[in-house]
């Protein structure tokens, strides 16, 4: 199958963070894009601005009429469901219909690959390796899974498309969606156990993850966080390299807090010559690993470390990765798309660590039955960690419900001084009647459209206060 062989794409699902940067793609390839989606969200707004058309409801009768042809490529996501109306028409009149991975594997084949898998990090990591390119005028085109606050986008492109376009792609493990991709270069940040719903258990996980790295182009690269022992530090043809904060290959030294706010200086040792002072325009150590993955990436591809330490210190972070909504000395609000107990550990005590003497308040909304069922231990002691934590209702994403699975199976078992029960719609009004010193919104789920109405509402009492 060749891409050239098509003037249209039809997407079902075009508002997901990586349909939609797939949908930004073809557009501006000068191509005829639609779509649909079940909701109307800020970033279906800007695909539609952009002059993608997309309707809400799932109507056949609401396909464009150009769409329906031999000239159009289906993508969709797993997301749909199987008795989707559109999809199933679709299939029923013989036409292909590819999964994103799919549609991404036929983009990369004839390009330079950069491709980011992990349980957690992969979607900064691969910004901040896309931010250092941009920075750098590596011709480039990235792919990702979130959108990055310096180009407010989540495709972001340097020069001309053609041959010597080197592709930053995120490796997605759901589904074994990076299966399709063959890589020069491959970051694994991670390997935690999670999408149990499709693996079954973490060793099959691990085994797919191990799969993924034998699909590295020989004579390629692996950079892996050095705490992955699962994975071979010997690959066939394949260079491998180790990261981490203080261990590994490639690690940080004479590492400098820069004011109370977790910001850091720090020098990168690893390469035959130490790379001094580099700030990074992100706070967390976390953040500091996963720069220093991207900072291998970018020497591999003969990026200097001016332009390297240029890109890491104006790098301002992806949307929902610990992003500052408000930020002042009374108040501090952070919104964060961690939806894993080990992603909620870490900013938690990233925020802990950068607040210490502050009350932290978390409202947390749990995704999918399946991650909720066996992860729920784990999920209320990640919570506890904060002072006080409101508890939305489960957002169910792609899954079915579970019976007896909900947000209740977390809530008994959290030991914060503080705990409430709440739902989307009356999340603010809780809010209403607590004082809150540091507050975070986590989740990945439809959290983010509260995220407005509760800065809204925490301006509003800050000026009463005031």
């Amino acid at each position: 199958m060749q891409l050239n062989q098509y003037d249209t794409v039809y997407f079902l699902g075009v508002g997901g963070i990586g349909m939609s940067a797939l949908a930004r793609w073809f557009n501006r390839q000068g191509m005829f894009v639609a779509g649909y989606d079940r909701t109307s969200t800020p970033l279906t707004k800007e695909l539609e601005k952009e002059g993608v058309k997309i309707h809400f409801e799932d109507d056949v009768a609401l396909i464009p009429s150009q769409v329906d042809n031999d000239k159009t490529l289906f993508v969709y996501t797993p997301a749909i469901p199987k008795d989707h109306k559109e999809y199933n028409y679709l299939k029923g009149k013989g036409y292909t219909i590819l999964k994103r991975s799919e549609v991404l594997g036929l983009i990369t084949k004839s390009h330079k690959t950069i491709a980011v898998a992990g349980t957690h990090g992969k979607t900064t990591t691969s910004s901040l390796i896309t931010h250092i390119l941009k920075v750098a005028g590596v011709n480039m085109v990235a792919f990702l899974g979130g959108v990055i606050t310096n180009y407010a986008s989540n495709l972001v492109s340097e020069g001309e498309a053609g041959e010597n376009t080197v592709v930053v792609v995120e490796a997605d493990e759901f589904d074994r969606s990076f299966l399709r991709l063959f890589p020069d270069i491959a970051v694994i940040t991670s390997v935690d156990a999670d999408h149990l719903d499709i693996y079954g258990n973490h060793q099959e996980l691990i085994k797919s993850f191990t799969d993924f790295t034998k699909q590295i182009n020989k004579g390629g690269l692996l950079v892996k966080h050095e705490s992955i022992r699962v994975i071979d530090n010997e690959l066939d043809g394949v260079e491998v390299n180790t990261y981490g904060m203080n261990r590994g290959q490639f690690f940080a030294s004479r590492i400098i807090p820069l004011g109370r706010d977790g910001f850091f200086e720090f020098n990168l040792i690893g390469f035959a010559s130490e790379i001094e002072k580099i700030k990074l325009g992100v706070p967390g150590f976390h953040n500091m690993e996963n720069a220093i993955a991207a900072v291998i990436v970018a020497k591999h591809l003969g990026v200097n470390d001016a332009s390297i330490k240029e890109a890491l210190n104006s790098f301002t972070g992806v949307k929902r990765r610990f992003e500052f909504i408000i930020k002042r000395d009374d108040l501090i609000y952070v919104d964060d798309y961690a939806h894993h107990p080990t992603e909620i550990t870490a900013f938690l005590s990233s925020l802990r660590a950068m607040y210490p003497e502050k009350k932290i308040t978390a409202i947390f909304q749990p995704h999918l039955y399946s991650r909720t069922r066996d992860f729920a231990d784990e999920f209320s002691r990640s919570l506890s960690i904060a002072d006080e934590v409101l508890l939305m209702d489960l957002y169910p994403a792609r899954e079915q419900p579970i019976p007896g699975v909900s947000s209740d199976m977390l809530f008994g078992a959290i030991s914060s001084a503080v705990k409430v029960r709440c739902t989307k719609k009356d999340v603010v009004q809780k809010l209403e009647d607590m004082d809150v010193e540091v507050i975070a919104t986590i989740g990945a789920g439809d959290i983010d459209t509260c995220v407005g109405p509760i800065k809204e509402l925490l301006e509003n009492k800050y000026q009463r206060q005031s």
